[in-house]
């Protein structure tokens, strides 16, 4: 059993959190994050251009990358939390440049050598699956791709061929945090996706609070939520620990109370 199936076969639907990596104290954060009931950990490898993101992630970018963090920032703290909490999985998500620019072979071995889980390429579409594919795969290491709303039944096998983990269902056809959609258009997608995939399904963009996290998971099998943790980052500064594992206890209660 993978660290992906064990965490997205638990009795309740997995809470995957994110934070962008060089933000703050991001060892203590990640601690906080698995303490507070964290199932699975996205960690953000700061890009000077996140076009997916909205505002909060966008500055905690720009606040990670004024602080010096490279990617080998990055390896050292996946290594770090791989040591200290080896059960749980662990996702870098970002952009191509930073994973493919030293060529896709050296970024899958850095990231299978750090214990990393997967990896979701925002801007590498299915598509040029081969850009950076074959090299994690070759290294046991799941591309987790997205769905959107746009994305219809003729292009979703290519999204799914050649994908493992998870399939990330973003909820919304925009950048991260500023929007939630409509619970109904949310429980119609996720159910066409699982009609299509054995994957588990987890959806993200725009979940900011227990309610709405309860609701996903009514339905899908995990629930993402990255813009209001990363705001927790940068509002609070040394004492983030502290208000990450609050927000994310109850985000997880909230999980387990839907099912």
């Amino acid at each position: 059993m993978t660290r992906f199936s064990a965490a997205f076969s638990k009795p309740h639907p997995a809470l995957v959190c994110f934070i962008t990596a060089g933000d703050g104290d991001t060892a203590a954060n990640l601690d906080a994050l698995v303490e507070g009931g964290a199932d699975v950990i996205e960690l953000g490898i700061p890009f000077t251009d996140p076009m997916a993101d909205g505002p909060a992630i966008q500055a905690a970018n720009l606040r990670s990358l004024g602080a010096g963090t490279r990617t080998a920032d990055v390896f050292r703290l996946a290594t770090e939390f791989r040591q200290h909490h080896p059960d749980v999985p662990l996702v870098l998500m970002g952009y191509a440049n930073p994973m493919v620019r030293r060529g896709a072979e050296w970024f899958a071995a850095a990231a299978r050598n750090a214990g990393v889980d997967g990896v979701i390429c925002v801007d590498i579409p299915p598509e040029e699956d081969e850009e950076l594919g074959p090299a994690l795969r070759a290294a046991g290491i799941s591309p987790i791709r997205l769905a959107t709303p746009t994305t219809d039944a003729k292009r979703l096998p290519q999204v799914l061929e050649g994908s493992s983990g998870f399939l990330y269902y973003v909820s919304v056809a925009g950048i991260t945090g500023l929007q939630q959609a409509a619970q109904a258009s949310i429980e119609d997608a996720v159910a066409k996706l699982k009609a299509a995939t054995d994957l588990p399904v987890a959806v993200g963009f725009g979940v900011r609070t227990p309610e709405q996290a309860g609701a996903i998971a009514k339905v899908a099998d995990g629930v993402v939520v990255g813009s209001a943790l990363v705001e927790l980052v940068g509002e609070h500064g040394t004492e983030a620990p502290e208000k990450l594992r609050e927000l994310t206890s109850a985000l997880k209660q909230a999980i387990v109370d839907a099912r």
